[in-house]
């Protein structure tokens, strides 16, 4: 397994629609794995392919708090077959938009289809923070970020400290 950089916003490939899955094969539980050490070596409980630089309809997620026991998710052209009416709020955080932090409202339930590790349809019934965390990762399968749900005044702030941010590191 390998760790891959992370994309942070801006970047352009972050805001691209993931293209589906045709078959789960070796490459893509190869790409999983990846995702995962690469998930878990930056601290985060989800991630898209996206974010490595993948466009594939893939999320990968461990809310799990305990380091012991493990409890790795893996979601491949994750759809959401149904979203409760009732708002939930959490304070998000994405790992491509590091150190900022908001609260949203998302519906506090959902029914998602998806294949699994091993290309088996499943259907999982999701609330509270794996919701939430479905929703968030499933929204950077369609080019979105938890930022865009801001005020644009909130939003652009946001942008300003990042891009300060990048224009700041040297790269070698």
């Amino acid at each position: 397994m390998t760790v891959k950089p992370i994309l942070t916003e801006p970047n352009k490939i972050l805001r691209q629609i993931s293209k589906p899955v045709e078959h789960v094969s070796k490459e893509e539980q190869i790409l999983m794995d990846d995702m995962l050490e690469t998930m878990y070596a930056a601290n985060g409980i989800g991630l898209a392919a996206i974010q490595i630089g993948v466009p594939k309809r893939i999320i990968v997620m461990d809310l799990s708090r305990n380091e012991e026991t493990k409890e790795p998710r893996y979601f491949v052209n994750p759809v959401i077959q149904n979203k409760n009416s009732e708002k939930a709020t959490y304070e998000e955080g994405c790992l491509s938009v590091p150190n900022q932090f908001a609260e949203i409202d998302r519906p506090s339930t959902c029914v998602v289809e998806y294949l699994d590790y091993y290309g088996k349809k499943q259907i999982l019934n999701a609330k509270g923070l794996l919701a939430t965390c479905i929703q968030h990762e499933m929204d950077h399968l369609e080019g979105i970020l938890f930022i865009d749900y801001l005020s644009k005044l909130k939003k652009t702030i946001i942008l300003k400290k990042l891009s300060k941010k990048k224009s700041n590191q040297i790269v070698i």
